[in-house]
């Protein structure tokens, strides 16, 4: 069992990072000669990735919803993701190469991903009497003291820093 951290923690990083959701919704239940096959594609790549830290991983974190399984993933860089997504030697290629075989157009079963880029000091995160967790785990976990005690401040805006929200855009 993962060790609590009693009290209040955040994450933090002084470089930028890259946020990855990723996931498969099953449109057709009794399609079952398609959507397991698409559940069963992302664990190797993960396995894989965790085994080589120098493709830039930081952390994964599976979860699952209605209708489907996501992964949210923690990544160096844009660039460590995009060379994995297109490294002709990883198992992602082979494993999207199959789902556009196997599942394609035919609406059974659906896939999804997300990617942003995150700056330096543009965001904030709490985690209070949790095992390291999420961001947490793939970046520094530190104690929430001081001049991290305000959620403007873990984000910035404590240090000067204008706001960075859609209002001020």
């Amino acid at each position: 069992m993962a060790a609590i951290f009693p009290g209040r923690f955040t994450a933090q990083c002084s470089e930028p990072f890259v946020v990855f959701l990723i996931g498969f919704r099953v449109n057709r239940f009794f399609a079952l000669r398609k959507w397991p096959r698409v559940a069963a594609a992302m664990p190797p790549m993960i396995a894989e990735l965790k085994r080589n830290p120098a493709l830039g991983l930081l952390h994964a974190q599976f979860f699952v919803y209605w209708r489907g399984v996501g992964v949210l993933q923690y990544w160096r860089s844009f660039d460590d993701l995009h060379a994995y997504a297109h490294d002709r030697n990883a198992a992602h290629l082979p494993a999207w190469a199959e789902f556009n075989r196997r599942v394609g157009v035919d609406g059974s079963v659906g896939i999804w991903h997300e990617t942003y880029t995150v700056a330096p000091g543009q965001y904030e995160s709490i985690y209070a009497n949790m095992p390291r967790f999420g961001l947490a785990h793939a970046v520094e976990h530190t104690p929430i003291t001081g001049s991290l005690e305000s959620a403007r401040q873990r984000i910035g805006e404590g240090k000067g820093q204008e706001a960075n929200s859609v209002q001020n855009l």
